[in-house]
C-alpha cells in the first residue's frame, strides 16, 4: 500500500514538472493534453492537480486559457475557494480588474466564502499597480482597500500581517508617513506582529519623506522585536544619507551593518561607492570596494561605472584608467558615456599616450564583446 502511494505521489509530481515546463515554453495545448493524460497513469486526479494546472497557467499569463479550462472542467472538479482565488489572482496579474471582481462576486453567488488569502489577493490587485497621483486616485485606492477591510470584518475574517503590509506599501508609494505610522500602530494594537516587509515599507516611506530620525527609531524597534533588517531596509537609509551628503551617518550604519548578521547587497555597495566617490572620500571608497570583492557580491558593470565616473569628476585620471582596464579584463563592456568621458578627460589633461594604451587594450579585448563593441565607435574629440 505504501509502495502504491509512493508511485502515485511520484507520478503526480512528474506530471506537474512536465506541465509547468510546457506552459513556461508557451505550449499550453500540450500542457492541457498532458493533464488529461494523467488519468491513465495516476490513480486519482483531484482538485489539487486541477488547481496546479490553473495556477501555472495564471502565473505565466495565460489567464484566458485557464478560465476556458475552468469553465469546461468545473463540473468534474468542484471549484473551491482556492481555485477561485487562483483565477482572481490571474486576472489581476493581467490588469483585468473587472474580471477579477466578477470571479470574486461569483464565489459568494455559488455559496463559497472568501478566506483571508482571497481578500489579500483582492487587496494586492487593487493596490499594487494602481496609480496614486493625483491625490484623488490615492484616495480612491484607500477607499477601496478600507471597504475590503470592512467586508472582511463583517464576515468574521481578521486581516493578517499581509493585509496590512499591502496597504502600508500603498502609503509608502504615496509618501504618507503619518498614515503609515498610524496603520502600523493599529496592527500592533490588534496583536499582529510586523514582519521585515512591513517594517521596511514604513522605513522606506519615512526615509523618502526626510523623517530619518523616526526611521532610525523604527529600525531600533525592529531589532528589539527580533526582526532582522535586510539589505533593502538599510538601503532606505543609505539613499537618504546620500541625498543629505551625510557621510558620517552612512559610514556608522555601514559599520553597524557589518557587525550584524546582515551582509550588504550589491545595491548597498553601489549606493555607497557612488556616494563616497562623488564626495571625494576615496579612502572609504577603497575600503568598501575591497569589502565588496571579499564578500563576493560584486563588482558589476554599475559598480565600475559609478567609480570611474566619480574618479573622472575629481580628475583622478590614472586611477580611473586603472579601474577601466580592470573592468574590461573582467569582461564588462563599458557604457559609451563612460568611454567618452574618460577619453575627453585624458585628451584635455594632455594624456594622449595614456589614452592610446587604453584604446589598444580595449581593441585587444574587443573579440570578447563581439558586435557590441561596434556601438562604442564615436567621433574624435578636439580640445
Amino acid at each position: 500500500m505504501d509502495q502504491s502511494n509512493n508511485v502515485h505521489v511520484l507520478s503526480s509530481k512528474t506530471f506537474g514538472v512536465l506541465i509547468r515546463r510546457l506552459i513556461a515554453a508557451g505550449f499550453t495545448r500540450q500542457a492541457i493534453r498532458a493533464f488529461d493524460d494523467m488519468d491513465s497513469f495516476v490513480q486519482l486526479v483531484g482538485g489539487d492537480d486541477f488547481g496546479f494546472l490553473l495556477d501555472t497557467l495564471c502565473k505565466y499569463g495565460y489567464v484566458k486559457v485557464a478560465t476556458e479550462i475552468f469553465n469546461k472542467r468545473k463540473f468534474r472538479f468542484k471549484p473551491d475557494e482556492k481555485i477561485y482565488t487562483i483565477l482572481i489572482y490571474g486576472w489581476f496579474k493581467v490588469n483585468r480588474v473587472e474580471m477579477a471582481e466578477r470571479f470574486f462576486r461569483e464565489m459568494s453567488e455559488i455559496g463559497l466564502e472568501p478566506n483571508v488569502v482571497t481578500y489579500n489577493v483582492m487587496l494586492n490587485g487593487i493596490c499594487r499597480k494602481s496609480s496614486l497621483h493625483p491625490e484623488t486616485r490615492f484616495e480612491n485606492v484607500v477607499r477601496a482597500a478600507d471597504k475590503l477591510f470592512e467586508e472582511m470584518q463583517e464576515r468574521g475574517i481578521e486581516p493578517d500581517v499581509t493585509s496590512y503590509s499591502i496597504v502600508l506599501h500603498v502609503y509608502s508609494r504615496a509618501h504618507k508617513p503619518d498614515l503609515s505610522l498610524d496603520k502600523l500602530n493599529m496592527m500592533k494594537e490588534k496583536g499582529i506582529f510586523p514582519t521585515i516587509v512591513t517594517y521596511t515599507s514604513v522605513i522606506k516611506c519615512l526615509c523618502s519623506c526626510g523623517r530619518i530620525e523616526d526611521a532610525e527609531k523604527l529600525l531600533d524597534e525592529m531589532v528589539r522585536n527580533g526582526v532582522s533588517p535586510s539589505p533593502s531596509t538599510y538601503n532606505c537609509f543609505f539613499k537618504e544619507y546620500r541625498g543629505r551628503k551625510d557621510t558620517d551617518s552612512a559610514l556608522t550604519l555601514y559599520r553597524k551593518m557589518g557587525e550584524s548578521s546582515c551582509m550588504p547587497s550589491l545595491q548597498t555597495y553601489n549606493i555607497l561607492v557612488g556616494m563616497f566617490s562623488k564626495l571625494n572620500k576615496m579612502e572609504i571608497v577603497r575600503e568598501i570596494w575591497n569589502d565588496m570583492k571579499v564578500s563576493g557580491a560584486g563588482p558589476d558593470l554599475d559598480s565600475y561605472t559609478l567609480l570611474i565616473h566619480g574618479l573622472c569628476e575629481k580628475k583622478k585620471w590614472r586611477e580611473a584608467c586603472q579601474y577601466f582596464v580592470e573592468m574590461i579584463e573582467k569582461g564588462f563592456l563599458p557604457q559609451k558615456i563612460t568611454f567618452e568621458t574618460l577619453y575627453k578627460g585624458l585628451i584635455q589633461a594632455d594624456m594622449l599616450r595614456t589614452w592610446r594604451r587604453l584604446k589598444k587594450k580595449l581593441d585587444e579585448e574587443s573579440i570578447t564583446f563581439g558586435s557590441e563593441f561596434q556601438d562604442l565607435l564615436f567621433k574624435p574629440y578636439r580640445r
